[in-house]
């Protein structure tokens, strides 16, 4: 079970990955321009992407930003 997230923003890069043939951190990096470390951050909901990087996230793995990103209220998951 992946570890649980924290902060404003909750996403699905971990489970989109693994969808994806097991995409490693850094092919993702890579793919989109940035750093392994920002990649880990973003799955332990460490860090808030900028739209740009979202968007390019999201198009990697050929979904909406939705469908990676889902914004955290009062605790639960909007969607």
């Amino acid at each position: 079970m992946p570890p649980e997230q924290k902060g404003p923003l909750r996403n699905q890069i971990r489970r989109l990955r693994f969808e994806r043939g097991e995409m490693t951190q850094q092919a993702l990096a890579d793919a989109v321009g940035v750093t392994r470390q920002t990649i880990i951050a973003l799955e332990a909901g460490k860090y808030v992407p900028s739209l740009l990087l979202a968007f390019q996230i999201a198009r990697v793995f050929g979904v909406s930003v939705e469908d990676v990103f889902q914004c955290a209220k009062n605790g639960a998951v909007d969607r």
